[in-house]
Order: structure tokens, then C-alpha cells, then sequence
């Protein structure tokens, strides 16, 4: 007997408008189809959400936790992506 296992997806969904794809859990299935129809199924049962995304594991490309510092420093030569480098009008309450 071959062991052919099925590639695992990771099942996103958006609840509302407005909001962003959680990631709610992971599952095995044969193409994108099936995953689909599989987390709608197990992952949308009381109409929890109004979009799925399912995205082969596989295919997912992750920043290494060891390389924080390195790419999620922020640059010292770009000040205007601070807002301190902003003059903000006087009585402007909320930015």
C-alpha cells in the first residue's frame, strides 16, 4: 500500500465586512475544491462567516523568528514614517 496523504490547507475565514481573514485551523484535503467544501463544513456551521480563504501549507512562505530584529526594525534614514515628523494642526484632538 502507497501512502498518498492529502496535502494540508490552512482555512481562513472573514466573519463580517469590514474585517480581516483569522486564521481558524487547518485540514487535510485532496485539491482546493474539497478544502473549500471541507471548511465551509466544519468551520462555518452557524453561518460564522461570509468569506474562506484555504491556502495549501505548503505554499505559505514565513519570516524566520530569529530574523526579527533584522526585518522588523524600522529604518533610521526614513523619519517620515514616524508621526512626530508631522506638524498637526492646533485643535486636531484625534489622528
Amino acid at each position: 500500500m502507497i501512502n498518498q496523504e492529502w496535502p494540508l490547507w490552512e482555512i481562513f475565514i472573514r466573519s463580517r465586512n469590514g474585517l480581516s481573514h483569522k486564521h481558524v485551523g487547518s485540514l487535510h484535503a485532496a485539491d482546493a475544491e474539497m478544502a473549500m467544501s471541507n471548511a465551509r463544513d466544519v468551520y462555518t456551521r452557524r453561518s460564522e462567516g461570509i468569506s474562506i480563504w484555504v491556502v495549501e501549507s505548503s505554499k505559505i512562505v514565513a519570516s524566520n523568528p530569529e530574523d526579527q530584529g533584522p526585518l522588523f526594525e524600522p529604518a533610521a534614514n526614513k523619519v517620515y514614517r514616524h508621526p512626530t515628523f508631522y506638524d498637526l494642526p492646533d485643535g486636531l484632538e484625534h489622528m
